[in-house]
């Protein structure tokens, strides 16, 4: 880039949260060189959270999730253009035309998409369906207005959950299948799967756990008509979602020497992207749900985040770093923070709660369904998850950056006492054991798992 590194040539890859927030921040920054965002899609950076709530239940309409502009960014916003690769040495953006761009620096923005059924046949299934982008949630949408018979939602995260939770709300009748012990167990650990379980039963959904669907059916006009499960049942349903997590848009980076594979692109805490082989670049940078990025508050482990609030600060970082020289550049090391809205319950949480060995209930309990939940590892405080009680997020916030003893003692911000339980295994399950995967993951200390280290000489 030029001298002057409010000057020259920025790519942002990703029409995304994190690609709107990121162009808006260089121009606040000073930034007055050209500027363009690509994007897959053919529209404008749009919200995600609505589109597995208000617009499955027709409470919102699909268009009008887009994403407030918080100011004229003037860049050139190239819309349904596919990034097929980068070559760093010559600093172009290859695009799916044919067509390169040039850039001085480039923001990695390319987020997630939905984790597809792995039989295609079976995913071709007319009534077979996944929810990641707005036209997902307005096909699906579409599907429930319809008054199917049964839902099946293969999955029981976030997503599924959520979905289940708009089915019930709509009175459809609705499945939810999960390979492992219960709901929400790969985000929360077991104590608040439980609770998960028991919510979702209560509200009328058949829950099917511990089990896994071995194939998708169909008639012989390639409608969805049900599917068979591992423990030899069979579900009938006309609509069928796949919730089986996110996978990371990394694949056009194969051949680019950048640390990029299934847990995302590895960057710095300064969002700079790592080369395979851990050498930290200048003009490649990372925000969002795509990047994988060390925080000391988790023994400066590679963390991988699926978070709204997350891609927003990550993209400020970023971009205020593009246009710093480097005393001037600052880390992102915020805590984790997510939400979600299910079953007329409020879930939120902050910090990593699958970097735990112990959790308490230290508020409420389980059988009220209002609680805070506070994990720990090794004696300090890491998670805290509240049911109903999101008032208590800043103050456990607050517990996790000062590494604040495990379990944490009684008596709270506002005088409120903590009841004394006694601290509980926070029984994580392996990843691979379940239908969907955790909002937020540690991923190791490597760049990228698949360095080979090749010694030349003798």
């Amino acid at each position: 880039m030029p001298g002057d590194l409010r000057d020259g040539r920025i790519v942002i890859v990703g029409a995304s949260l994190a690609g709107l927030r990121a162009a808006e921040t260089l121009r606040d920054e000073g930034f007055t060189g050209s500027l363009t965002v690509l994007g897959e899609e053919p529209w404008p950076p749009y919200d995600r959270p609505p589109l597995t709530k208000q617009v499955l239940l027709g409470t919102a309409a699909p268009e009008s999730t887009g994403l407030p502009m918080r100011r004229d960014v003037d860049a050139d916003w190239r819309l349904g253009v596919r990034a097929d690769g980068l070559d760093p040495i010559g600093k172009r953006v290859l695009l799916a035309g044919g067509e390169a761009l040039p850039y001085d620096r480039l923001l990695i923005a390319t987020g997630t998409r939905a984790r597809p059924w792995p039989h295609p046949e079976q995913a071709a299934l007319d009534g077979v369906l996944a929810v990641r982008t707005r036209d997902d949630a307005a096909h699906l949408a579409d599907r429930l207005a319809a008054g199917p018979r049964r839902v099946l939602v293969i999955g029981g995260g976030f997503t599924g959950s959520e979905i289940a939770s708009a089915c019930r709300e709509r009175d459809i009748e609705v499945t939810v299948a999960e390979r492992g012990p219960g709901p929400l167990v790969g985000a929360l650990g077991g104590t608040l799967a439980k609770l998960a379980a028991g919510l979702q039963r209560a509200h009328g959904v058949d829950l099917r756990c511990g089990v896994t669907v071995t194939a998708l059916r169909g008639d012989d006009k390639g409608r969805f008509t049900g599917a068979d499960l591992s423990d030899g049942s069979r579900i009938d349903a006309d609509v069928c979602v796949i919730a089986l997590g996110a996978v990371r848009n990394v694949e056009w980076l194969a051949d680019s020497g950048l640390a990029a594979g299934p847990h995302g692109v590895a960057c710095d805490a300064g969002c700079r992207a790592f080369t395979r082989y851990g050498i930290v670049t200048d003009d490649v940078f990372v925000a969002g749900d795509v990047s994988r990025f060390p925080h000391p508050l988790f023994d400066y482990q590679m963390l991988s985040l699926e978070h709204w609030g997350n891609a927003v600060a990550q993209a400020e970082v970023a971009a205020h770093n593009m246009v710093s020289p480097g005393p001037l550049r600052r880390p992102h090391l915020g805590v984790p923070v997510f939400w979600s809205n299910h079953f007329g319950i409020s879930i939120k949480s902050v910090g990593v709660p699958t970097f735990s060995d112990q959790v308490v209930v230290a508020q409420g309990s389980v059988a009220e369904r209002r609680l805070a939940a506070v994990y720990g590892y090794q004696g300090r405080v890491t998670a805290a998850v509240t049911v109903d009680m999101g008032k208590w997020l800043e103050h456990y916030q607050r517990l996790i950056e000062t590494a604040a003893p495990f379990p944490p003692a009684p008596g709270a911000a506002d005088g409120h006492p903590l009841i004394s339980e006694l601290p509980v295994p926070s029984d994580v399950p392996d990843p691979a054991g379940l239908s969907h995967g955790p909002t937020v993951a540690l991923t190791g200390h490597l760049p990228d798992r698949r360095l080979t280290v090749r010694h030349s000489g003798t």
